[in-house]
Protein backbone atom coordinates (compact mmCIF):
# COMPACT_ATOMS: atom_id res chain seq x y z
CA UNK A 1 0.00 0.00 0.00
CA UNK A 2 1.20 3.48 -0.86
CA UNK A 3 0.98 6.62 1.23
CA UNK A 4 -1.26 8.21 -1.40
CA UNK A 5 -3.89 5.54 -0.68
CA UNK A 6 -4.55 7.36 2.59
CA UNK A 7 -4.74 10.92 1.30
CA UNK A 8 -7.81 13.13 1.07
CA UNK A 9 -8.63 16.81 0.65
CA UNK A 10 -9.98 18.46 3.80
CA UNK A 11 -11.34 22.02 3.81
CA UNK A 12 -9.48 23.94 6.50
CA UNK A 13 -12.79 25.27 7.84
CA UNK A 14 -13.64 21.74 9.05
CA UNK A 15 -10.62 21.53 11.38
CA UNK A 16 -12.15 22.15 14.81
CA UNK A 17 -10.40 24.94 16.70
CA UNK A 18 -12.44 24.63 19.90
CA UNK A 19 -14.61 22.00 21.59
CA UNK A 20 -18.40 21.93 21.58
CA UNK A 21 -20.11 23.59 24.55
CA UNK A 22 -21.38 20.18 25.71
CA UNK A 23 -19.06 17.18 25.37
CA UNK A 24 -21.76 14.70 24.38
CA UNK A 25 -23.37 17.14 21.92
CA UNK A 26 -20.70 16.48 19.31
CA UNK A 27 -21.80 14.56 16.23
CA UNK A 28 -21.37 10.81 15.81
CA UNK A 29 -21.05 9.13 12.43
CA UNK A 30 -22.10 5.51 12.86
CA UNK A 31 -20.95 2.94 10.32
CA UNK A 32 -23.37 0.04 10.98
CA UNK A 33 -22.01 -3.51 11.13
CA UNK A 34 -21.68 -5.45 7.92
CA UNK A 35 -24.56 -7.86 7.22
CA UNK A 36 -23.91 -11.38 8.45
CA UNK A 37 -21.85 -13.32 5.94
CA UNK A 38 -21.04 -10.30 3.78
CA UNK A 39 -17.43 -9.87 2.62
CA UNK A 40 -15.80 -6.55 3.39
CA UNK A 41 -13.55 -4.46 1.19
CA UNK A 42 -10.13 -3.94 2.71
CA UNK A 43 -8.21 -3.69 -0.56
CA UNK A 44 -7.16 -0.07 -1.11
CA UNK A 45 -7.38 -0.56 -4.87
CA UNK A 46 -11.12 -1.27 -4.69
CA UNK A 47 -12.91 2.08 -5.11
CA UNK A 48 -16.29 1.08 -3.69
CA UNK A 49 -17.84 -0.90 -0.89
CA UNK A 50 -21.41 -1.96 -1.57
CA UNK A 51 -21.73 -4.67 1.06
CA UNK A 52 -22.58 -2.53 4.10
CA UNK A 53 -25.36 -0.21 5.21
CA UNK A 54 -24.83 3.54 4.69
CA UNK A 55 -23.55 5.68 7.57
CA UNK A 56 -25.97 7.22 10.06
CA UNK A 57 -25.65 10.83 11.22
CA UNK A 58 -26.21 10.92 14.98
CA UNK A 59 -25.18 12.73 18.16
CA UNK A 60 -22.62 11.32 20.56
CA UNK A 61 -25.31 11.24 23.22
CA UNK A 62 -26.96 8.49 21.13
CA UNK A 63 -24.11 6.09 21.92
CA UNK A 64 -25.89 4.15 24.73
CA UNK A 65 -28.57 3.09 22.23
CA UNK A 66 -25.90 1.66 19.90
CA UNK A 67 -24.39 -0.60 22.53
CA UNK A 68 -25.92 -3.60 24.26
CA UNK A 69 -26.00 -4.89 27.84
CA UNK A 70 -22.89 -6.99 28.33
CA UNK A 71 -20.71 -4.91 26.00
CA UNK A 72 -17.42 -3.60 27.38
CA UNK A 73 -16.04 -0.10 26.82
CA UNK A 74 -12.26 0.12 27.31
CA UNK A 75 -10.95 3.65 27.88
CA UNK A 76 -7.54 5.30 28.21
CA UNK A 77 -7.27 7.20 31.50
CA UNK A 78 -3.97 8.95 30.71
CA UNK A 79 -3.88 12.62 31.69
CA UNK A 80 -2.28 15.34 29.54
CA UNK A 81 0.56 17.18 31.24
CA UNK A 82 1.53 20.83 30.67
CA UNK A 83 4.26 19.61 28.37
CA UNK A 84 5.07 22.78 26.42
CA UNK A 85 7.80 25.07 27.79
CA UNK A 86 9.19 28.29 26.34
CA UNK A 87 12.74 29.31 27.06
CA UNK A 88 15.80 31.20 25.84
CA UNK A 89 19.36 30.28 24.99
CA UNK A 90 22.23 32.36 26.44
CA UNK A 91 22.36 34.19 23.10
CA UNK A 92 18.74 35.31 23.59
CA UNK A 93 17.30 33.01 20.94
CA UNK A 94 13.86 31.62 21.69
CA UNK A 95 13.35 27.89 22.26
CA UNK A 96 10.17 25.84 22.62
CA UNK A 97 10.34 22.42 24.25
CA UNK A 98 7.64 19.77 23.94
CA UNK A 99 8.32 17.17 26.62
CA UNK A 100 7.88 13.64 25.29
CA UNK A 101 8.47 11.83 28.58
CA UNK A 102 10.23 12.12 31.93
CA UNK A 103 13.27 9.85 32.06
CA UNK A 104 13.82 10.62 35.75
CA UNK A 105 12.73 13.52 38.01
CA UNK A 106 15.36 15.84 36.47
CA UNK A 107 15.72 14.54 32.90
CA UNK A 108 13.36 14.65 29.92
CA UNK A 109 13.23 13.53 26.32
CA UNK A 110 11.46 15.96 24.05
CA UNK A 111 11.33 17.92 20.83
CA UNK A 112 12.97 21.33 20.56
CA UNK A 113 12.00 24.08 18.19
CA UNK A 114 14.69 26.71 17.72
CA UNK A 115 16.49 28.44 14.87
CA UNK A 116 19.72 26.82 16.08
CA UNK A 117 19.10 24.01 18.59
CA UNK A 118 21.70 23.70 21.36
CA UNK A 119 24.53 21.21 20.97
CA UNK A 120 25.52 18.79 23.75
CA UNK A 121 26.57 20.82 26.78
CA UNK A 122 24.57 23.85 25.65
CA UNK A 123 22.00 25.33 27.99
CA UNK A 124 18.49 26.74 27.80
CA UNK A 125 16.76 28.83 30.46
CA UNK A 126 13.13 27.99 31.25
CA UNK A 127 11.86 30.52 33.78
CA UNK A 128 14.20 30.19 36.78
CA UNK A 129 15.36 26.72 35.70
CA UNK A 130 18.30 25.81 33.50
CA UNK A 131 18.39 22.74 31.26
CA UNK A 132 21.55 21.29 29.73
CA UNK A 133 21.35 19.41 26.44
CA UNK A 134 22.80 15.92 26.94
CA UNK A 135 22.33 14.31 23.53
CA UNK A 136 20.18 14.23 20.43
CA UNK A 137 18.69 11.17 18.78
CA UNK A 138 16.86 11.88 15.54
CA UNK A 139 14.15 14.47 16.38
CA UNK A 140 14.32 13.97 20.17
CA UNK A 141 16.61 15.80 22.59
CA UNK A 142 17.59 14.69 26.10
CA UNK A 143 17.83 17.58 28.55
CA UNK A 144 18.93 17.57 32.20
CA UNK A 145 17.32 20.21 34.43
CA UNK A 146 18.75 21.71 37.61
CA UNK A 147 15.38 21.19 39.33
CA UNK A 148 12.62 18.61 39.35
CA UNK A 149 10.68 18.81 36.12
CA UNK A 150 7.13 17.93 37.23
CA UNK A 151 6.72 21.01 39.51
CA UNK A 152 8.24 23.17 36.78
CA UNK A 153 5.71 21.95 34.21
CA UNK A 154 2.88 22.50 36.68
CA UNK A 155 3.98 26.08 37.33
CA UNK A 156 5.05 27.44 33.92
CA UNK A 157 4.20 24.70 31.40
CA UNK A 158 1.37 25.12 28.93
CA UNK A 159 -1.21 22.70 27.58
CA UNK A 160 0.25 21.15 24.38
CA UNK A 161 -2.56 21.70 21.90
CA UNK A 162 -1.97 19.98 18.53
CA UNK A 163 -0.27 21.98 15.76
CA UNK A 164 -3.44 22.14 13.64
CA UNK A 165 -5.22 24.12 16.39
CA UNK A 166 -3.99 27.53 15.34
CA UNK A 167 -4.35 29.43 18.59
CA UNK A 168 -2.72 29.59 21.98
CA UNK A 169 -4.09 27.42 24.77
CA UNK A 170 -6.56 29.22 27.04
CA UNK A 171 -7.72 28.47 30.57
CA UNK A 172 -10.69 26.38 29.42
CA UNK A 173 -8.38 23.98 27.53
CA UNK A 174 -6.97 22.80 30.86
CA UNK A 175 -10.34 21.12 31.46
CA UNK A 176 -11.64 20.42 27.95
CA UNK A 177 -8.43 18.91 26.57
CA UNK A 178 -8.71 16.22 29.26
CA UNK A 179 -11.18 13.36 29.48
CA UNK A 180 -13.48 13.45 32.50
CA UNK A 181 -11.87 10.19 33.66
CA UNK A 182 -8.22 11.28 33.16
CA UNK A 183 -6.18 9.99 36.11
CA UNK A 184 -2.58 9.05 35.24
CA UNK A 185 -0.36 12.02 34.18
CA UNK A 186 1.96 11.39 31.26
CA UNK A 187 0.46 12.22 27.84
CA UNK A 188 1.47 15.13 25.63
CA UNK A 189 -1.71 14.79 23.56
CA UNK A 190 -5.19 13.84 24.66
CA UNK A 191 -6.73 10.45 23.82
CA UNK A 192 -9.30 12.48 21.95
CA UNK A 193 -12.05 9.91 21.39
CA UNK A 194 -12.68 10.09 25.12
CA UNK A 195 -13.26 13.86 25.10
CA UNK A 196 -16.89 13.28 24.07
CA UNK A 197 -17.84 11.46 27.26
CA UNK A 198 -19.49 13.40 30.08
CA UNK A 199 -20.03 12.00 33.55
CA UNK A 200 -23.76 11.87 32.84
CA UNK A 201 -23.17 9.82 29.69
CA UNK A 202 -20.91 7.41 31.57
CA UNK A 203 -23.70 6.94 34.14
CA UNK A 204 -26.18 6.26 31.33
CA UNK A 205 -23.89 3.61 29.87
CA UNK A 206 -23.49 1.88 33.23
CA UNK A 207 -27.25 2.04 33.72
CA UNK A 208 -27.72 0.39 30.32
CA UNK A 209 -25.61 -2.60 31.39
CA UNK A 210 -22.41 -1.58 29.57
CA UNK A 211 -19.26 -2.40 31.54
CA UNK A 212 -16.45 0.20 31.70
CA UNK A 213 -12.75 -0.59 32.11
CA UNK A 214 -9.67 1.66 32.11
CA UNK A 215 -6.13 1.13 30.86
CA UNK A 216 -3.34 3.67 30.40
CA UNK A 217 -1.34 4.60 27.31
CA UNK A 218 0.71 7.79 27.49
CA UNK A 219 0.45 9.50 24.11
CA UNK A 220 3.84 10.73 22.92
CA UNK A 221 4.87 13.69 20.80
CA UNK A 222 5.54 11.34 17.91
CA UNK A 223 1.80 10.95 17.39
CA UNK A 224 1.91 14.08 15.21
CA UNK A 225 4.91 13.00 13.14
CA UNK A 226 4.03 12.46 9.47
CA UNK A 227 4.64 9.28 7.55
CA UNK A 228 7.51 10.12 5.18
CA UNK A 229 7.90 6.85 3.25
CA UNK A 230 5.72 6.25 0.20
CA UNK A 231 5.83 2.53 0.97
CA UNK A 232 3.92 2.57 4.27
CA UNK A 233 5.44 -0.75 5.35
CA UNK A 234 8.78 1.06 5.74
CA UNK A 235 7.42 3.46 8.37
CA UNK A 236 8.46 2.90 11.98
CA UNK A 237 6.18 3.93 14.82
CA UNK A 238 7.39 5.81 17.88
CA UNK A 239 7.16 3.82 21.09
CA UNK A 240 4.56 4.61 23.74
CA UNK A 241 4.21 3.31 27.29
CA UNK A 242 1.04 1.49 28.28
CA UNK A 243 -0.37 -0.38 31.23
CA UNK A 244 -3.13 -3.00 31.01
CA UNK A 245 -4.37 -3.74 34.55
CA UNK A 246 -5.53 -7.21 35.52
CA UNK A 247 -9.04 -5.77 35.85
CA UNK A 248 -9.07 -5.01 32.11
CA UNK A 249 -7.83 -8.47 31.12
CA UNK A 250 -10.49 -10.02 33.38
CA UNK A 251 -13.19 -7.75 31.93
CA UNK A 252 -12.30 -8.81 28.38
CA UNK A 253 -12.50 -12.47 29.39
CA UNK A 254 -15.90 -11.94 31.05
CA UNK A 255 -17.19 -10.10 27.99
CA UNK A 256 -16.12 -12.91 25.69
CA UNK A 257 -17.76 -15.49 27.99
CA UNK A 258 -21.12 -13.71 27.96
CA UNK A 259 -21.09 -12.98 24.24
CA UNK A 260 -20.58 -9.23 24.52
CA UNK A 261 -18.46 -6.96 22.38
CA UNK A 262 -15.17 -5.30 23.30
CA UNK A 263 -15.43 -1.64 22.27
CA UNK A 264 -12.20 0.39 22.34
CA UNK A 265 -12.54 4.10 23.02
CA UNK A 266 -9.83 5.55 20.83
CA UNK A 267 -6.95 4.15 18.84
CA UNK A 268 -4.75 4.28 21.95
CA UNK A 269 -7.01 1.80 23.76
CA UNK A 270 -7.16 -0.41 20.67
CA UNK A 271 -3.37 -0.45 20.23
CA UNK A 272 -2.89 -1.24 23.92
CA UNK A 273 -5.32 -4.17 23.82
CA UNK A 274 -3.95 -5.58 20.58
CA UNK A 275 -0.37 -5.15 21.82
CA UNK A 276 -1.20 -7.08 24.99
CA UNK A 277 -3.14 -9.82 23.18
CA UNK A 278 -2.07 -13.42 22.82
CA UNK A 279 -2.69 -15.36 19.63
CA UNK A 280 -5.91 -16.80 21.06
CA UNK A 281 -7.31 -13.32 21.80
CA UNK A 282 -6.80 -13.35 25.55
CA UNK A 283 -5.24 -10.22 27.04
CA UNK A 284 -2.10 -10.35 29.18
CA UNK A 285 -2.02 -7.73 31.95
CA UNK A 286 1.13 -5.76 32.60
CA UNK A 287 3.20 -2.70 31.69
CA UNK A 288 5.16 -2.43 28.47
CA UNK A 289 5.90 -0.25 25.44
CA UNK A 290 4.33 -0.58 22.03
CA UNK A 291 5.30 0.43 18.52
CA UNK A 292 2.48 -1.55 16.94
CA UNK A 293 1.75 -0.24 13.44
CA UNK A 294 -1.65 -1.36 12.16
CA UNK A 295 -2.33 -1.28 8.42
CA UNK A 296 -4.89 -3.09 6.22
CA UNK A 297 -4.34 -6.81 6.48
CA UNK A 298 -3.78 -6.76 10.24
CA UNK A 299 -5.62 -9.52 12.12
CA UNK A 300 -7.37 -8.08 15.16
CA UNK A 301 -7.43 -10.33 18.19
CA UNK A 302 -9.51 -8.44 20.75
CA UNK A 303 -11.48 -5.39 19.62
CA UNK A 304 -14.93 -5.67 18.00
CA UNK A 305 -15.89 -1.98 17.72
CA UNK A 306 -14.09 1.34 17.94
CA UNK A 307 -15.07 4.87 18.99
CA UNK A 308 -12.69 7.29 17.31
CA UNK A 309 -12.32 10.81 15.97
CA UNK A 310 -11.56 11.77 12.37
CA UNK A 311 -7.85 11.53 11.60
CA UNK A 312 -5.27 13.41 9.57
CA UNK A 313 -4.63 12.55 5.91
CA UNK A 314 -1.69 10.19 5.37
CA UNK A 315 -1.52 9.40 9.09
CA UNK A 316 -0.90 6.09 10.84
CA UNK A 317 -4.24 6.48 12.62
CA UNK A 318 -6.11 6.72 9.32
CA UNK A 319 -4.33 3.51 8.29
CA UNK A 320 -5.44 1.88 11.54
CA UNK A 321 -9.15 2.68 11.08
CA UNK A 322 -8.89 1.59 7.44
CA UNK A 323 -7.55 -1.76 8.61
CA UNK A 324 -10.31 -2.05 11.18
CA UNK A 325 -13.43 -1.06 9.24
CA UNK A 326 -12.32 -1.57 5.62
CA UNK A 327 -10.27 0.84 3.55
CA UNK A 328 -12.90 1.67 0.91
CA UNK A 329 -15.60 2.06 3.54
CA UNK A 330 -13.49 4.53 5.52
CA UNK A 331 -12.77 6.53 2.38
CA UNK A 332 -16.49 6.71 1.65
CA UNK A 333 -17.28 7.64 5.26
CA UNK A 334 -14.73 10.46 5.26
CA UNK A 335 -16.14 11.80 2.00
CA UNK A 336 -19.62 11.71 3.58
CA UNK A 337 -18.35 13.51 6.69
CA UNK A 338 -16.78 16.27 4.60
CA UNK A 339 -19.99 16.74 2.59
CA UNK A 340 -22.03 16.90 5.79
CA UNK A 341 -19.72 19.37 7.51
CA UNK A 342 -18.41 17.18 10.33
CA UNK A 343 -15.69 18.72 12.50
CA UNK A 344 -12.30 17.02 12.23
CA UNK A 345 -9.40 16.10 14.52
CA UNK A 346 -8.89 16.52 18.28
CA UNK A 347 -11.78 18.86 19.13
CA UNK A 348 -13.91 17.49 16.31
CA UNK A 349 -16.68 14.91 15.99
CA UNK A 350 -16.56 11.13 16.39
CA UNK A 351 -17.24 7.84 14.61
CA UNK A 352 -18.43 4.44 15.80
CA UNK A 353 -16.85 1.69 13.69
CA UNK A 354 -17.37 -2.06 13.66
CA UNK A 355 -14.68 -4.57 12.76
CA UNK A 356 -14.83 -5.60 9.13
CA UNK A 357 -15.47 -9.33 8.54
CA UNK A 358 -12.11 -9.72 6.83
CA UNK A 359 -10.33 -8.23 9.87
CA UNK A 360 -11.11 -11.36 11.85
CA UNK A 361 -9.93 -12.15 15.35
CA UNK A 362 -6.73 -14.17 15.39
CA UNK A 363 -8.59 -16.94 17.23
CA UNK A 364 -10.89 -17.26 14.20
CA UNK A 365 -8.08 -17.30 11.64
CA UNK A 366 -5.99 -20.29 10.65
CA UNK A 367 -2.82 -18.28 11.16
CA UNK A 368 -2.52 -14.79 12.64
CA UNK A 369 -0.64 -12.29 10.55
Amino acid sequence: MRLSDFDFELPEALIAQAPTADRAASRLLHLPPYPAGAPSTVDARNPADTDAAPPADLRFSDLPGLLAPGDLLVMNDSRVINARLRGRKPTGGEVELLVERLLDPFTVSGQLRASHPPTPGGTVRFGEATATMVRRQDRFFTLRFDCEVEPLLASIGRMPLPPYIRREAVDSDAERYQTVYARAPGSVAAPTAGLHFSNDLLDQLRGAGVELAFLTLHVGAGTFQPVKTDDVTQHRMHTERFVVPSAVADAVARTRARGGRVVAVGTTSLRSLESAAKDDGTVSPGESETELFITPGFRFRVVDALVTNFHLPRSTLLMLVSAFAGHARIRAAYAHAIREGYRFFSYGDAMLLHRAPDAVHAADAQAPR
